[in-house]
């Protein structure tokens, strides 16, 4: 479990990014001001930092070059809008920048992507159920099994599996692993999603009334 680390100095904005990181499987842990963030940073226990920059005490501007000497990958996530504002943060080490409003799905996709391409994705993920998904080498293993699934099946699976506790609509789905020229319909993803379930021996799937699928804890 890869651990987040939300520097961000309005409660409602890090609770609603803690409660998105906690479904998607991450530990997450806050700090509401640029010290409080330093003083977590030096434990050595972060594996990415998600870094408004308009902080008290420390700004996100100061906070950055620490967080380069220590090789924490960061993603902004500001209403500073600039284009001045994202260059001098792209320059000064951040890995990411978003503006707010933002989308959950979006943010867990980046930092997926950020921590993928710093060496700290966590290769493995486990499920309750008996089950074990090696995202590297395309491996799903049921109590010890492996369990033989199609590319897409696999894709389907990985896509859940990262957005873990969000629902997913089938028409995201369908873009997502099979792609925007697909002509095929959103019966396709329901047909999928069945044979997982009856593969992977699993009611964590769940589906979601007249909208899509969720996978739970």
């Amino acid at each position: 479990m890869s651990t987040i680390l939300i520097v961000e100095d309005e409660e409602p904005i890090r609770e609603l990014i803690k409660m998105n990181l906690a479904m998607a499987g991450y530990e997450a842990l806050e700090a509401a001001d640029g010290e409080e963030a330093l003083n977590l940073i030096d434990t050595g226990k972060i594996d990415l930092v998600i870094l408004d920059l308009m902080l008290p005490k420390y700004d996100g501007f100061e906070l950055l070059p620490k967080l380069a000497g220590k090789d924490i990958p960061t993603i902004i996530l500001t209403a500073r809008d600039r284009l001045q504002d994202k260059i001098k943060g792209l320059e000064m080490g951040a890995d990411d920048y978003i503006t707010k409003p933002f989308e959950a799905i979006e943010l867990l996709a980046r930092i997926k992507s950020v921590l993928r391409r710093a060496g700290k994705e966590k290769n493995k993920i486990t499920i309750d159920d008996g089950l074990e998904i090696y995202l590297d080498q395309r491996k799903v293993l049921k109590n010890g099994q492996e369990v033989e699934l199609t590319c897409k099946e696999f894709d389907l699976l990985r896509i859940l599996v990262e957005n873990k506790g969000c629902a997913l609509s089938r028409e995201r789905l369908l873009e997502v692993v099979w792609g925007y020229d697909f002509e095929g319909t959103t019966r396709t993803v329901d047909m999928h999603i069945q044979r997982l379930r009856s593969k992977l021996g699993t009611d964590k799937i769940k589906t979601i009334y007249k909208f899509g699928y969720r996978l739970e804890d």
